[in-house]
């Protein structure tokens, strides 16, 4: 049968994408259901802030009526005024091992893209740079840390075959080493005696005020990545409120200067996925019990997010945050940790990693296709 490649207008057709990875990844045992109540969020664009500045339109791909694939077509303006580029993007892909299937949805998708005036489709991002971004291409073997994309191999294929090209790689660094070694704390010392440089703790009791301080650095910090969008006030606002109930304040690291003026800070979030797959998508009856009983056994973490300003790189204040976030993740029973994700080229981010002896375990892409 030919495959229909249709746009989601009715409750069925939203429930149907949603739930469509649960076919894909039947028996997979490195992937972790998404909960169900945070994808209708997602996607809701009364509901989630993203909506406020972006479009998206969802489609699905059906054969002989059963849901086999599906995307979502995302116009992000605030991209497009940021980099000043007419990129549109894809995001939520997933599809059984069809080019067919692939193809119809990559053309789906393009169509409504180049119909808003935009000249290349980019991604995948679900739905931003911000959110769960590229394709792994490299290290399907080992589940997926908290809010790190996953999806089989046969998807670069179905990439590659409908025409994109690779635009940016991503690599995630891993280590297995609760000791940080030496000439890492050598050089913390000396960076503290010499600049007075400190590195403290979120103040929950002040969340308010230190979430101005992190969205701060956040856009000032990353401003010149490739890629990046600034967050929103309501988009980093929302994003701290979901966090909130998993944020251990003495893993969200914020270094000041002398002065006491914020130049930098880090968030490290324990890898829940190994509690969140036991949940299957649902919350209740029972899904947060499991979460919760499962959550005992967390010993990975993941550091989304390291970065100085300008005019404090280069000075050693990384290898202070570096030797925290060793010791206060062996204080917490952490084994095992992974510095995602990293653009391939960021030679700046990926000298430190090479230096403490972490190891590239997984790969990423994001492709282009002209419109």
């Amino acid at each position: 049968m030919s495959v229909e490649v249709r746009p989601v207008r009715s409750g069925g057709d939203r429930d149907a994408f949603i739930r469509l990875p649960w076919r894909i990844y039947a028996g997979d045992p490195n992937w972790v259901p998404p909960l169900i109540r945070d994808m209708k969020t997602m996607l809701d664009p009364e509901k989630h802030p993203f909506h406020l500045h972006s479009d998206m339109e969802l489609y699905l791909a059906l054969r002989d009526g059963r849901p086999v694939g599906r995307i979502a077509a995302i116009h992000n303006r605030r991209h497009v005024e940021f980099h000043e580029e007419p990129v549109g993007f894809f995001g939520f892909f997933e599809s059984e091992n069809d080019p067919e299937v692939a193809a119809g949805l990559f053309d789906a998708a393009s169509a409504w893209l180049r119909s808003r005036g935009l000249r290349t489709i980019r991604g995948p991002t679900s739905p931003s740079t911000n959110d769960v971004s590229g394709l792994l291409v490299e290290g399907f073997d080992d589940p997926p840390m908290i809010m790190m994309p996953y999806n089989p191999a046969y998807y670069v294929d179905l990439v590659a075959g409908a025409g994109f090209e690779k635009a940016k790689g991503l690599v995630a660094y891993v280590h297995r080493d609760q000791q940080p070694p030496e000439h890492l704390v050598r050089g913390a010392e000396l960076v503290k005696k010499r600049y007075g440089v400190s590195v403290r703790s979120l103040r929950m009791k002040d969340f308010d005020e230190e979430l101005e301080r992190v969205q701060g650095l956040y856009n000032a910090a990353w401003e010149a990545n490739w890629g990046f969008v600034p967050m929103t006030d309501e988009e980093f606002r929302f994003l701290a409120r979901e966090l909130k109930p998993a944020v251990d304040p003495d893993l969200v690291l914020i270094a000041e200067d002398s002065s006491g003026e914020p130049i930098g800070f880090a968030l490290c979030l324990p890898d829940f996925n190994v509690a969140i797959k036991h949940a299957n998508g649902r919350l209740f009856p029972f899904g947060l019990l499991k979460i919760l009983w499962h959550s005992r056994n967390v010993h990975r973490m993941r550091v989304l997010t390291l970065g100085l300003v300008e005019e404090w790189r280069g000075k050693g204040v990384d290898a202070l945050m570096y030797l925290e976030i060793f010791r206060r993740g062996a204080a917490r029973g952490i084994t095992e940790g992974e510095f995602s994700w990293i653009l391939e080229d960021n030679e700046m981010m990926r000298r430190p990693m090479d230096r403490i002896g972490a190891q590239v375990s997984k790969r990423y892409a994001l492709y282009d296709r002209p419109l």
